[in-house]
């Protein structure tokens, strides 16, 4: 069996690779950039469905990086390729009806091919912390946040791969749509704290405005600016806990990991 991993170099592509390999599947990376050697590695990009031709001959299944404008094309010459098994990494906001642009499109297509599917929903990225508070740690030991008191459950990026290739290899997952959160509730203060204690410094929290912190974002560019606008730029959120939303389990032995986790794991990111 043959598995293509598309954006096999991203926070969650790179560890379905490892998994994959580890189960002694055979791996084919899709990527624009560089993986470990002794992983096939096929040269392609989503954004251009020809160049991945060549990635999905022979292939039996896909993990499949959600990618909009082109998916109908793609999902259309896995299905030509022979592939019968697609893995979505879509997002929670499809499952809250908020995401209608970026994952939906992609799940309607693969759901559209006739071929075995499912969709890993996860909530937001433990790994936002890193893109969002990373550089001002580093640079003077600092969070900018203007609501700390905002909860949040953040997922581990293992926990997500574990549930996709978990898919990929087990039977008995098609036409199912994981969506799950991390194991806790947790405010930013208390994810501070947790990456305090992980990189055994204190951090400061100051206190700023909404207008203060989208500014701040801005001026950092990457992923910080472009999530700017639609974390600070609309109405505060309610800093009350919601209910307590359950990690979905894999039908194999399965335990969620912690955000505290997380942080000893991405401790030399923050220094």
């Amino acid at each position: 069996m043959v598995t293509v991993v598309t954006g096999a170099t991203g926070q969650v592509g790179r560890l379905v690779v490892e998994r994959l390999r580890t189960a002694g599947e055979k791996v084919r990376a899709v990527t624009r950039g560089s993986v470990e050697p002794g992983v096939e590695t096929v040269r392609g990009d989503l954004r251009e469905p020809d160049s991945l031709v060549g990635a999905f001959e022979g292939a039996d299944r896909l993990y499949l990086f959600p990618v909009a404008e082109t998916a109908r094309e793609v999902v259309d010459l896995a299905r030509r390729a022979g592939i019968e098994r697609i893995v979505v990494l879509s997002s929670g906001a499809v499952t809250t009806g908020h995401d209608t642009d970026f994952h939906l499109p992609v799940e309607q297509a693969v759901e559209a091919s006739g071929l075995e599917w499912t969709h890993v929903r996860p909530g937001a990225f433990a790994m936002n912390s890193l893109h969002l508070w990373g550089p001002s740690v580093r640079a003077g030991r600092t969070v900018i946040d203007p609501y700390p008191d905002q909860v949040d459950q953040p997922v581990h990026e293992a926990d997500i791969a574990d549930i996709a290739a978990a898919a990929l290899l087990e039977d008995g997952h098609n036409g199912v749509a994981y969506t799950f959160v991390g194991p806790e509730q947790l405010s930013h203060r208390d994810q501070v704290a947790a990456l305090e204690a992980a990189i055994g410094e204190p951090i400061q929290l100051p206190e700023v405005t909404a207008e203060q912190a989208l500014e701040h974002y801005r001026r950092q560019g990457g992923w910080a600016a472009a999530s700017a606008e639609f974390l600070f730029g609309g109405q505060p959120y309610s800093a009350e806990p919601g209910e307590p939303q359950p990690f979905v389990p894999r039908p194999s032995e399965f335990r969620a990991r912690t955000y505290a986790e997380w942080a000893r794991g991405h401790a030399d990111d923050f220094r």
